[in-house]
């Protein structure tokens, strides 16, 4: 099976009284193991409502998803949500950290949670933080970071599981050119030495330069995009 995550006919609406928003219309989309894909549009546009059905935190109106070959719809809420632990690293546009644990902790939540040893878990969390510059910050609180800083922890927080995929939203949307490169960097070495998977959701001219399969979300469809 080459395809990590194949969508066919994907399509959400919402209702508002009597009308019907339709926010997607019958995406069928395939990304293969490896792949790194961008997509871009405007506001509003249906990009985040796609990364939260494609990684299942939200249900379509209809259509199919599969990961790895397994749809989505046979699977329960709880398996679906063991799948994100283990087999997911998302990237929210705002960090969405825990704001009760700190930095370490934060970043080691996943492999906690997946009941692995306390003390290797912090192990990893602590490498992981040595990436993205964040060795220095790992007793500190969501609260005592900056904007910048939470996003690199959120960053490392994706990443820790060795994830086969990553989705991404925004990524870099409260970083500088040099966080950026940092995150550009780790994806990229992720990729190489796991072959993960990439969807990436960005206006961000640094990275859609670098990632070379694009795609623009219009009107509600998906497109193929160049640059």
């Amino acid at each position: 099976m080459n395809n990590i995550i194949k969508c066919v006919d994907l399509t959400k609406s919402y209702k508002n009284g009597n009308t019907v928003l339709n926010i997607l219309k019958n995406i069928s989309f395939e990304l293969k193991k490896g792949e790194i894909v961008a997509i871009i549009g405007k506001s509003g546009s249906g990009k985040t409502t796609l990364l939260h059905l494609l990684a299942g935190l939200d249900s379509p109106t209809s259509g199919s998803i599969f990961f790895d070959g397994k749809s989505f719809n046979s699977m329960s809420s709880n398996q679906i949500a063991d799948f994100r632990n283990i087999k997911l690293g998302f990237i929210y546009q705002f960090h969405h950290l825990l704001l009760d644990f700190n930095v370490l902790e934060n970043v080691a939540m996943p492999l906690l949670i997946s009941k692995k040893n306390n003390k290797d878990s912090e192990e990893k969390a602590y490498e992981m933080l040595k990436k993205v510059r964040l060795e220095n910050k790992i007793k500190k609180y969501p609260s005592e970071l900056s904007g910048g800083e939470r996003q690199r922890v959120a960053i490392a927080r994706a990443f820790i599981n060795t994830p086969v995929l990553v989705i991404a939203d925004e990524p870099t949307g409260h970083l500088d050119m040099y966080n950026s490169q940092i995150f550009l960097n780790l994806m990229l070495q992720l990729n190489i030495d796991f072959n993960t998977s990439f969807i990436i959701v960005t206006h961000d001219p640094f990275l859609i330069k670098k990632i070379s399969i694009l795609f623009k979300i219009k009107n509600g469809q998906l497109f193929n995009y160049k640059n």
